[in-house]
């Protein structure tokens, strides 16, 4: 099994994997690195618009609130071969929101 990290930080949305990847996913962590701070996760799959697909923005967690220093799991599957997979980060405070993710 294929596993994909990342480190993020910043009020920013960022892609993670692309569409046509062609990852085969079965879970993702998104651990909120911020010691003391909580941030707000956003996490979806997006299909761009094409002669034979409508497209369009699919939420898998929206406006979820995950304490500092709190990990979150979650099992699920996607058609990475057209949809791309997206997070975005924002802060609740005045710190920068940090994340790590693990896709596998």
């Amino acid at each position: 099994m294929a596993v994909t990290v990342h480190n993020i930080s910043g009020e920013i949305t960022k892609e993670l994997l692309t569409a046509g990847d062609n990852v085969d996913l079965s879970s993702i962590s998104l651990c909120n690195t911020n010691a003391t701070l909580p941030c707000t996760v956003n996490l979806f799959i997006e299909q761009k618009t094409t002669a034979s697909a409508t497209g369009g923005t699919f939420h898998i967690l929206k406006n979820t609130l995950l304490p500092a220093g709190a990990t979150l799991v979650h099992d699920f599957k996607f058609d990475n071969s057209t949809f791309g997979l997206f997070v975005k980060l924002t802060k609740s405070a005045s710190e920068t929101p940090t994340a790590d993710i693990i896709i596998s």
